[in-house]
């Protein structure tokens, strides 16, 4: 049984890696450009060359890892190992744990990367204090997952994808074939489209929006961000009626999971109170009181090292079959 495991998120943009004991201390850690577009091998050879790595700078000696946990976007069987699908990283039924355990053997484990971040934030972050933890992580696309007395629910193994659940039959096509999800307008680029569409054909003249860049393709959701706090009605408006549709349909969840807390992170969850605000009031809005009096709100502490920290402890669970236990138990 080692005291150290490997924790890694991977993204499509970068792959962040940490070396963790056994209490949940980040020993050493690095970050390398994943290049997806380079292939799978590429992709799997910066993963185990960082773990390589480690056990390099660290002196560290393998026989005193357990194994590495992996944390990827999209479809993960979990049992095999095997990244389903993965669209941003261009993996189709992938063995990701065969291959890095063949090039760096030691053991390793895959889940899907919102699952592992939400427990990290359940075990070590905003979740820490709380049994039953509903997380959920705004970036490029919109996913949860669900901890429940420190063990991390998967179902049957594709659970927390809230961002394919329809919320307009009228509205935008969705990359997962269906129309109007959720994700099209609650993620970084549903709330970007929403100002470009605003401001097509003149709209708003007075908005700072139209100051950030001379084409409205290049606005950003942090723009959005800075253009609300410049007294922006039209980011407020987008801000609000964003925030208001996330806490209308988290009011559908709670009554079904009875979570003590909802931690809510990623990229967007960074606007704060000028997005969560809305969230909250809309959710705490439509649940009964049994619910709403006991149920915390928060967002996420953690950062980047949820990842880190969540896959690392999926590491030791798994590779060491100890189940899925808080790290206090």
């Amino acid at each position: 049984m080692g005291s150290y495991a490997f924790g890694f998120d991977v993204g499509g943009t970068n792959i962040e890696c940490g070396l963790v004991g056994r209490e949940g201390s980040i020993v050493w850690r690095s970050r390398v450009r994943t290049e997806p577009e380079r292939g799978n091998e590429h992709v799997m050879s910066l993963i185990a060359g960082q773990a390589l790595q480690g056990l390099r700078d660290t002196g560290i000696p393998a026989s005193d890892v357990s194994g590495i946990g992996i944390g990827m976007p999209g479809l993960i069987d979990p049992k095999r190992g095997v990244a389903i699908l993965s669209a941003n990283l261009f993996f189709r039924n992938y063995p990701v744990a065969a291959q890095i355990a063949e090039r760096t053997g030691l053991r390793v484990c895959v889940e899907n990367d919102v699952r592992l971040y939400v427990y990290g934030e359940s075990l070590y972050g905003a979740g820490r204090n709380y049994r039953h933890v509903l997380g959920l992580t705004i970036g490029t696309g919109l996913a949860a997952a669900f901890v429940q007395d420190g063990r991390l629910y998967s179902g049957s193994g594709y659970s927390g994808e809230i961002g394919h659940i329809p919320v307009d039959t009228n509205g935008r096509p969705c990359g997962c074939g269906l129309t109007g999800c959720l994700e099209t307008v609650v993620s970084a680029p549903g709330i970007v489209r929403q100002a470009i569409e605003a401001l097509a054909d003149g709209g708003h003249p007075n908005s700072p929006l139209r100051r950030k860049h001379a084409d409205p393709s290049l606005l950003t959701a942090r723009d959005l961000s800075e253009a609300y706090d410049e007294g922006d009605a039209l980011a407020a408006a987008i801000m609000e009626r964003t925030g208001r549709l996330l806490g209308r349909t988290l009011s559908y969840l709670v009554p079904m999971l009875s979570p003590d807390a909802i931690v809510i992170g990623g990229g967007v969850a960074q606007a704060g109170e000028r997005l969560l605000g809305p969230v909250k009031e809309a959710l705490y809005a439509n649940i009964m009181p049994v619910y709403r009096d006991r149920l915390a709100f928060a967002a996420a502490e953690l950062g980047d090292d949820a990842g880190i920290l969540g896959s690392a402890r999926w590491a030791f669970e798994r590779t060491e079959g100890e189940g899925e236990r808080r790290p206090s138990e």
